[in-house]
């Protein structure tokens, strides 16, 4: 079955989130792993490639915190997906590389249009139009904490899960 991970899924989601932000602030790996019910250790483990990546940075100190790198409406669920689950591909065959039939293979270009579907539609969707989505749904994106500006629970500075 192809399947986008929970690495995948999770890193959208949390580019959403960081979306829903004011220009300036940032949220915490607590923060973030309060609102989308994770561990602070499993967002780290998601932000590091999403930094790499150039789609979020990370401020140190005491106001500090992840945010966007960029605006979001620059921004591709294509990018984050890649970020994290690699080159998305429906098979191996897609670039003819990895199988001795691709010249005779009646099946193979059905294959390569539906992933270029995919890729194409990831590509053209953007975390803006996510967060806009999320928006319009009544979602909430910002810890309540959060978007009051006050700082995370004391046990959150601590590590302790919510």
């Amino acid at each position: 079955m192809l399947c986008i991970s929970t690495k995948g899924r999770y890193s959208t989601r949390i580019l959403v989130l960081l979306a829903s932000l004011a220009d300036e602030s940032t949220m915490t790996k607590h923060e973030i792993a309060t609102a989308e019910a994770l561990t602070p250790g499993y967002v780290q483990q998601l932000m590091t490639p999403l930094q790499a990546a150039g789609l979020v940075m990370s401020h140190r100190g005491k106001q500090g915190g992840f945010k966007l790198a960029r605006s979001p409406e620059t921004i591709t669920v294509a990018e984050a997906l890649r970020a994290t689950e690699g080159e998305l591909r429906l098979v191996a065959c897609h670039d003819g590389e990895n199988c001795d039939r691709v010249a005779t293979c009646p099946t193979r270009l059905v294959w390569v249009e539906a992933a270029n579907l995919m890729q194409n539609f990831f590509g053209q969707t953007t975390i803006a139009q996510l967060a806009e989505r999320a928006k319009e749904m009544a979602v909430p994106t910002v810890p309540v904490a959060t978007a009051a500006g006050s700082s995370p629970a004391a046990g959150e500075e601590k590590g302790v899960r919510a």
